[in-house]
């Protein structure tokens, strides 16, 4: 029987790349976002290839995450793969000058949402003593830059959760990893900024960012492999990139 992977942020960047690889080969899919149109045309797209529930919700509100999990239907409620993939960046301000709302918003959905989400899986896991989580994090969850203070602070507390989710759940022989990209073109700075596109096409100009497509092939190669080999922790940037303020830009 194929394999059945929820993916959050399912409808934009690298969920929905993922989510598109995912079909190609065959893996039944759980998407999740809060976009109701984009849903309907990737179960839709996708359906084509494999089987599709959607589900329409915000990962930050922890009682729509339960009720949209209890109300898979029978044959989407084995969940063998969780890719943790919702997240958002609001602002790049300095800590003195940011906004209280932008920090809720990096908080709840960052770190909140994910571990909403988790709770909500990984008890069938245990059950199982089967599965395998893909916690999404950033670079930014490794080092801290300037006017990053916050959204460093949520991605090195998904770095943190990672950790302890692998140490708790070893005894259950469920597998636990995290994939963190540098700078990959999505809508990622459209949000950051929001809305204003020509500052976030600013962002990758002058060099090769990482594509979307780039981490759903990596997160689909840590899925493929074998039982007995869990990715713990990959760091991804582009070749452009040597840290979060060094970047080869001609």
């Amino acid at each position: 029987m194929n394999k059945t992977a929820l993916i959050t942020g399912a409808t934009s960047g690298i969920g929905k790349a993922t989510a598109e690889l995912f079909a190609e080969n065959g893996i039944r899919l759980i998407l999740c976002g809060r976009r109701q149109e984009r849903l309907d045309e990737l179960k839709s797209t996708l359906g084509e290839k494999t089987s599709v529930h959607a589900l329409n919700f915000d990962v930050r509100d922890k009682d729509a995450v339960f009720s949209a999990i209890n109300s898979l239907p029978t044959d989407f409620t084995t969940i063998d793969i969780l890719i943790n993939n919702a997240g958002n960046a609001y602002g790049l301000d300095t800590i003195d000058e940011g906004s209280l709302e932008d920090w809720d918003a990096m908080l709840d959905i960052n770190v909140k949402g994910l571990l909403y989400m988790s709770k909500s899986i990984i008890p069938q896991m245990v059950a199982r003593k089967s599965g395998h989580i893909i916690n999404i994090g950033s670079t930014a969850g490794k080092e801290v830059y300037p006017r990053g203070n916050v959204y460093c602070a949520s991605k090195h507390a998904v770095d943190a959760i990672n950790q302890g989710m692998r140490i708790d759940l070893n005894a259950h022989g469920i597998r636990v990893g995290a994939v963190n990209p540098g700078l990959v073109e999505t809508e990622f700075s459209d949000v950051r900024f929001k809305g204003d596109l020509v500052r976030a096409e600013t962002v990758y100009n002058g060099f090769q960012a990482l594509k979307a497509e780039d981490i759903a092939d990596i997160i689909h190669f840590v899925v493929t492999r074998p039982y007995h080999v869990n990715i713990a922790d990959l760091v991804v940037m582009p070749t452009a990139q040597a840290s979060s303020t060094i970047i080869n830009k001609n």
